[in-house]
């Protein structure tokens, strides 16, 4: 998955931070998916790669929990974890033992499950409905 993901990051659209992000997500029946980062000029519109790829997946039919493991590589020495937006969209797709898998560009990893990544996720049960 390491390659995958080194030659993942060329495709990330990242002209301001210059901070390269990819992301490549795996279904519970094998299939994956990939997301880079996407920023445009007004940051805010930009997306994350984890984002991306579950986009797609979803786009191409998959529903929440068919998501087996996410891995996610910053070009960067430091080994970075998912931005809040991401653990919103993480902690509703999958489920709680899941893995992220976390990578800087030399190949070194953190796991976490999705429970210790977003320990207090806002759901459909803060939902007054």
């Amino acid at each position: 998955m390491k390659e995958q993901l080194k030659q993942l990051l060329e495709n990330s659209y990242s002209p301001y931070s210059k901070f390269r992000v990819a992301a490549i997500l795996v279904m519970k029946d094998g299939q994956t998916f990939h997301g880079v980062n996407v920023e445009n000029a007004s940051y805010g519109a930009a997306i994350c790669a984890e984002r991306s790829a579950f986009v797609s997946a979803i786009s191409s039919g998959y529903k929440p929990h068919d998501f087996e493991t996410l891995y996610v590589m910053c070009d960067s020495p430091k080994i970075s974890t998912c931005c809040f937006l991401c653990r919103q969209v993480i902690a509703e797709m999958m489920e709680p033992d899941k893995k992220i898998i976390c990578m800087n560009n030399l190949g070194e990893k953190k796991e976490f499950t999705v429970k210790e990544l977003c320990p207090y996720p806002f759901d459909e049960k803060d939902l007054n409905i």
